[in-house]
């Protein structure tokens, strides 16, 4: 799945909130697209594609307060439609999961 290797093996342990198995081929195809997960860089933590910015680092801005502009100051190598892209693919799964909790 593109440079770095297949970034699902270890994604869903490290984000916690995405669960790969119930993921549609056409969301991980998008996801492949925004990030990447090399074993022999960075511990192996998922990173926005193509950089070694971890995509924990936006999740922790954000839950810390700061706004997408903030963060994107912060590493100007992180291209704004790779950094909405994530959050839009992270909100779809979580919405997808919520609903399915609703339904048991």
């Amino acid at each position: 799945m593109g440079e770095g290797g297949d970034f699902r093996a270890g994604f869903a342990c490290r984000l916690g909130f995405l669960y790969l198995g119930a993921m549609k081929p056409e969301v991980l195809r998008r996801l492949d697209e925004v990030v990447w997960v090399d074993p022999d860089r960075l511990s192996g933590a998922p990173c926005f594609r193509g950089t070694r910015i971890p995509v924990q680092m936006l999740i922790d801005h954000l839950a810390a307060g700061f706004a997408l502009d903030e963060f994107l100051e912060t590493v100007p190598s992180l291209d704004r439609t790779q950094a909405q892209r994530f959050l839009e693919l992270a909100g779809e799964q979580m919405q997808e999961c919520a609903s399915s909790l609703t339904s048991v």
